[in-house]
């Protein structure tokens, strides 16, 4: 797929520039594609198109709810129609497994525009309250503006939608920018909008790597920044935020525990195990890759964790059976061989993995990685691998499973398993972060989704995703 225009005002787009975005598959490093890199010149072009859609008479934020509603449904429509050739575009550029891009990137962006359309056409945008000492106060949400969303690779239909569905129904136009990895799906959602009848200028695309996302960020015509992506990218954005005094939601990265709790029955909960903690290569921000094992128990979860690693199925992405693809990139292959270098030397115990799988030479693979006898502050157990990789420390009683899991410098998710649910949920309670799963984990769309200290500011999904593209204004009758 060779996309040779930019998606701006409607319209597809000649770039103002010459300089593309290669893209090669991560299962077999072969090239994919490429798309136009965006400069200023076409964010600017970009932003001025969300501004007219947003500002001018009758546009999409005067449009009535059930209209705005009804064109999110079109949309939905149009991505369902085309489901399966945006799963395995995302699939084949990214590493995730055929088998989790359909339910996610095929089916996770349909499912947030039709519950952000019920939503908005179900909810009124005036409240009207008794005033102290005296009168009345009308309270109007109102949407926030122009709306820029720098998204991340690794879901990177999912993670957009967590964006746009929200900020479109709440009257919002949006200027995406995908990461430099994944610069092929956008073109199919640009088709979807075209489908869709959407208004000109309401979504724009522009793709481009850091630079096009930093004057993006701070460019003087939006109104709402919304990033996701990594801890280190998050505080630069949020730094020019701040600056400008412009309102911002961070999802950033995450190192989440797994605390196992001494009456858990794992023999039922295989699948969700190695879902919560492998999903996506471990290519997740929300996976549970710190295990905390109760000493009594330690041997045999040792044994679980590595067995699982050891019977994954890895191998190309595109393929059905596989369990583990490759990572999306060589450069991020590389990293995660790094931290696996830093485990060894810091004295963790390699139970499985630690190499390349064998018969697979192209592509960016690393095998399934399980370390035990891992101290919780090593490097390992408290920095973002994103990849394939595993720690298991051991705990001695409830209390201290609980001070190890909060001891990180993240609070975007975890888990807890156990066979007494009301036992999950108190220790659930006591671990600080946005996100807890009992015996899994998936994010819920109703609910809010979203990290505290390193892994984020604000939350997404839920009541609460649309109310991050609202303003308040009161209005006082006498």
């Amino acid at each position: 797929m060779k996309v040779n225009h930019l998606f701006i005002g409607g319209k597809w787009t000649a770039p103002a520039g010459r300089d593309t975005l290669t893209v090669t598959s991560a299962s077999t490093g072969e090239y994919l594609g490429s798309a136009p890199a965006g400069t200023d010149l076409d964010v600017d072009h970009a932003v001025q198109a969300a501004r007219s859609a947003f500002d001018a008479p009758g546009g999409w934020p005067a449009w009535e709810p059930e209209r705005r509603a009804a064109a999110m449904v079109r949309l939905a429509e149009a991505l369902d129609a085309g489901s399966e050739m945006m799963a395995r575009t995302v699939s084949a550029q990214n590493g995730m497994p055929i088998s989790t891009a359909e339910p996610f990137e095929g089916k996770v962006p349909a499912m947030l525009l039709r519950y952000y359309a019920g939503l908005v056409a179900d909810a009124s945008a005036e409240e009207t309250r008794v005033g102290l000492p005296q009168g009345t106060t009308v309270v109007r949400r109102e949407p926030i503006g122009v709306v820029a969303a720098v998204m991340t690779w690794n879901f990177p239909q999912t993670m957009a939608f967590f964006k746009i569905a929200p900020a479109l129904a709440a009257g919002c136009t949006l200027v995406l920018k995908p990461a430099p990895q994944t610069v092929l799906d956008p073109a199919l959602l640009a088709d979807a909008i075209g489908t869709a009848g959407f208004p000109e200028g309401v979504i724009n695309i522009v793709p481009g790597g850091p630079e096009a996302g930093a004057y993006l960020v701070s460019h003087p015509g939006v109104d709402k920044v919304s990033f996701t992506g990594s801890t280190a990218a998050g505080r630069r954005i949020a730094a020019a935020c701040a600056a400008l005094l412009r309102p911002v939601t961070l999802e950033l990265g995450g190192k989440s525990a797994a605390v196992i709790l001494d009456d858990a029955d794992l023999a039922t909960h295989l699948e969700q195990l190695f879902m919560a903690s492998l999903v996506n290569n471990g290519q997740t921000c929300f996976a549970s890759t710190r295990i905390l094992a109760p000493r009594g128990r330690y041997p045999e979860i040792v044994e679980l964790y590595t067995a699982m690693a050891q019977g994954a199925v890895v191998g190309d992405a595109l393929d059905r059976a596989t369990q583990i693809g490759p990572l999306v990139s060589a450069p991020q292959r590389d990293r995660v061989e790094g931290y696996i270098r830093k485990g060894l030397d810091e004295g963790a115990r390699l139970t499985t993995g630690g190499g390349r799988p064998a018969g697979l030479d192209r592509g960016w693979f690393v095998e399934p990685t399980i370390f035990a006898d891992v101290e919780n502050s090593s490097t390992v157990a408290q920095e973002e691998i994103f990849g394939p990789v595993l720690t298991i420390t051991p705990y001695d009683g409830e209390d201290e499973a609980v001070r190890l899991a909060n001891d990180s410098a993240y609070g975007l998710a975890g888990t807890v398993w156990t066979s007494d649910l009301d036992r999950g949920a108190r220790v659930a309670r006591r671990i600080r972060t946005g996100t807890v799963g009992l015996n899994g984990y998936l994010p819920d769309v109703t609910s809010p989704y979203g990290g505290r200290k390193a892994s984020g500011l604000g939350r997404e999904l839920g009541p609460e995703g649309l109310r991050a593209y609202q303003e308040l204004q009161s209005i006082y009758y006498p």
